[in-house]
């Protein structure tokens, strides 16, 4: 009978590890966040027909309304983690206890933010040293996503929690049909159909905030009904449990400061670099990201199962597995981003013929494409050992690296590239941002490589979520 069980074990170990398995787990995310990164592209492309000065302003904006948004997204990151691995211990009441400690803070902190930001947002792009044109339409469309970013809390959590029960399909649905509203309210706002006026770059704001709000509806009713509440008892687990607030923040405030920096480097920083080039430049590098977006978004999708994937291994004592399933996903990853590298070099000159008819605009972009070609493979390897890295929590770790690339390789290195190379232009610091995915692509390589991993032990102490690395406690 013993080892009929233990052969049993195996078996569902050989399948967990299978690419079969891990695309099963990962489909829905992938359609998830490659639907959501068209949506953004439909949405930028619609804008880059107002003109030059509407497609510098968008993505900066959204950059910046991101910044802090980015820290809640981060720290939501732990709630997958403790999800799959309470899954993994068959602790089901507390996966859903955990969502509601999440919402409960992601909106303290969204009304801090909107009253900090709302006022400053005239103030920060005037910093970024841009255009009065543009400075005008990133301050609305800003302030719009600031109220985005307060309904987007509950879009977040869910999904870190349906991805932490293994339940992706759920989040899939809400979000393809929060887009479609997206998209739909886009179009009919930013050129003024059926018989509303047209808002231009501020009815591209409106038309997010619809589609973010529909998607959150349809999570929370799902979140809510029937079969989810009867099998981890959400409605029941809604006291406020600053005990498993602790347990999140411990572990999320990591992968919070992390992504925040990343945003933070890469949006603020990096525009602000371009910036000092003129509209034209601003106007390629929107392009070139929103192009670069939409090739990253299954990666993404891939290493968020992967991460629930891993947490619910180790939660279950077998971090042989959760090896095997990062090697899987590795794979797929690296051939897909090397294939998309080469597309973009190939074709660099008719991708950015797609975004705008300036001659100019069109020249920085498809030398900037060359950058985004080359970094490719490096940012499938950073993306894919995070996310292995995430699901052990090993979140201390990912923000030191990534803090190292953001501040040192794209903030520092860039500014001397623009100081003391200024013949190359807004390539300069595209080269910096290539270097930066670059070294943190390796390090997190190293990192995964070493197993220092293993040893962390979130469920060590008798109060859930304590991270203890090498027998010592993480503060």
């Amino acid at each position: 009978m013993a080892d009929e069980s233990g052969l049993l074990q195996q078996e569902h170990a050989v399948e967990e590890t299978s690419l079969k398995y891990m695309l099963k787990l990962a489909g829905p995310m992938i359609i998830t966040t490659i639907s959501f990164t068209i949506m953004q592209f439909v949405d930028r492309l619609m804008v880059s027909r107002l003109g030059t000065e509407a497609l510098a302003a968008i993505l900066p904006a959204g950059f910046i309304s991101f910044i802090p948004a980015s820290f809640v997204v981060g720290v939501y990151a732990s709630i997958a983690t403790f999800v799959s691995q309470s899954l993994g211990k068959g602790e089901t009441k507390d996966c859903s206890s955990y969502w509601w400690q999440a919402i409960y803070m992601g909106l303290a902190y969204s009304a801090v933010v909107l009253a900090i930001m709302w006022p400053a947002a005239p103030w920060v792009f005037r910093l970024l040293g841009h255009e009065p044109e543009v400075v005008g339409m990133e301050v609305i469309y800003l302030r719009i996503m600031l109220y985005a970013n307060a309904v987007g809390v509950f879009v977040w959590a869910s999904n870190q929690f349906f991805m932490g029960i293994h339940r992706p399909i759920i989040m899939m649905y809400a979000a393809l049909v929060g887009q479609v509203v997206n998209v739909a309210a886009n179009y009919i706002l930013i050129f003024g159909k059926l018989g509303f006026p047209a808002m231009g770059i501020e009815g591209a704001g409106w038309g997010t905030f619809v589609g973010i709000a529909v998607g959150a509806g349809i999570r929370m009713a799902m979140f809510l009904g029937g079969d989810v509440n009867r099998n981890f008892q959400s409605r029941q687990t809604t006291k406020l449990d600053l005990g498993k607030v602790g347990d999140l923040l411990k572990v999320g405030l990591p992968a919070g400061v992390e992504l925040m920096l990343n945003v933070a480097f890469w949006g603020a920083i990096l525009f602000w670099l371009v910036g000092k080039f003129g509209k034209e430049a601003l106007a390629a590098t929107s392009a070139v990201l929103s192009c670069t977006h939409v090739s990253i978004m299954p990666v993404v999708g891939l290493k968020i199962a992967l991460s629930a994937a891993v947490g619910k291994s180790i939660g279950g004592d077998r971090k042989d597995v959760a090896v095997k399933q990062t090697g899987v996903c590795l794979r797929v990853a690296l051939i897909y981003m090397g294939l998309v590298g080469l597309c973009f070099f190939i074709f660099r000159e008719a991708l950015m013929g797609v975004w705008s008819s300036d001659d100019k605009v069109i020249g920085i972009g498809v030398n900037i494409l060359i950058c985004a070609a080359i970094y490719q493979v490096f940012h499938a390897a950073r993306t894919i050992y995070s996310g292995s890295l995430r699901g052990a929590g090993d979140t201390l770790w990912l923000a030191i690296a990534s803090a190292l690339g953001a501040v040192v390789v794209l903030g520092l290195g860039g500014l001397f590239i623009v100081e003391f190379l200024p013949g190359l232009g807004s390539l300069g610091p595209w080269i910096a941002a290539t270097l930066s995915i670059i070294t943190v692509g390796l390090a997190n390589r190293w990192r995964f490589k070493s197993n220092s991993w293993m040893q962390i032990d979130l469920f060590k102490s008798r109060r859930v979520g304590v991270p203890v690395e090498n027998g010592a406690v993480v503060e």
